[in-house]
C-alpha cells in the first residue's frame, strides 16, 4: 500500500521531513511494523496526478490532501466509510477531480480544512514546540470543533500565536509544519477532528494493524 500525500514542495530535504512527519504521526497512532509507503507530492494536484497513474497501473494506493474548504454535509453522511470525499473534490472550485476509475471512497481521506487544522487539536504540543513568545489567546477558540475553522484562519491564527516566538519564530509550513506533526498526540487530533478518525481507522483496517 502507498498513501500518496500533499505536501513536501519541490525540494528532497522537505519532501523527506514530509515523509517523516507522517510516518511518525502513523505510528504513534498504531500503524507501526503496519506502516503503508508514504510518496510526498508537493502541491495538491501532484498527489492526486500520482495517485491516479499508481491506480491506473493497478497498484493498492491511497490520497491524502487538504480539503481547502469545508465539506457539505451531503457528503459526510452515515458511517464514516460512507462518506464521498471523491464528491467534495469534484464540486470543490480550483479542483474539479474525477474519481478515478477502481478508486473507491475509502481510498480518499481529507484533512479538514488543512493539516494545520490538526494543530489545534493538540495546543499543548503546539506551545510546547515553539515555547517563549507563543500566544494561546490568539488562536481560534478551542470550543470551536477544528473541522469548523476557515483554512485561512487557522494559518492566520497560528502566525499570530507565534508572532513573538524566540529561537523558533513565527510559523512556516516549510519551517515547521512537518516537525509538528511528527510531535502530535494522534489521540487528540482523531478525538478533534472526524475525518481524521475516518483516515486513520480506514488505514488500519486496509494495513491489518
Amino acid at each position: 500500500m502507498k498513501l500518496y500525500v500533499e505536501g513536501g514542495g519541490d525540494g528532497k530535504a522537505l519532501q523527506i521531513e514530509c515523509r517523516r512527519g507522517f510516518r511518525e504521526f502513523l505510528e504513534k497512532a498504531g500503524l507501526k511494523g503496519k506502516m503503508p509507503a508514504i510518496a510526498a507530492c508537493g502541491g495538491r494536484r501532484f498527489a492526486y496526478e500520482d495517485y491516479c497513474t499508481a491506480i491506473a497501473n493497478g497498484e493498492a494506493a491511497m490520497l491524502l490532501v487538504d480539503s481547502e474548504a469545508p465539506i457539505a454535509p451531503a457528503h459526510q453522511t452515515g458511517k464514516s466509510d460512507e462518506w464521498q470525499p471523491w464528491q467534495h473534490l469534484k464540486a470543490r472550485q480550483g479542483d474539479g477531480w474525477d474519481r478515478p476509475q477502481g478508486a473507491r471512497d475509502a481510498d480518499c481521506h481529507l484533512m479538514v480544512q488543512c493539516m494545520e487544522s490538526w494543530f489545534l487539536a493538540d495546543r499543548e504540543k503546539l506551545k510546547d514546540f515553539f515555547g517563549q513568545g507563543f500566544r494561546d489567546n490568539a488562536l481560534p477558540s478551542a470550543a470551536n470543533p477544528v473541522e469548523t475553522i476557515a483554512k485561512t484562519a487557522v494559518l492566520d491564527s497560528l502566525k499570530n500565536a507565534t508572532r513573538h516566538c524566540q529561537p523558533k519564530g513565527q510559523y512556516g509550513k516549510g519551517d515547521h509544519s512537518f516537525k509538528l506533526l511528527a510531535k502530535l498526540d494522534p489521540a487528540k487530533v482523531v478525538a478533534a477532528s472526524p475525518w481524521a478518525k475516518r483516515f486513520v481507522d480506514i488505514l488500519k483496517q486496509k494495513m491489518g494493524a
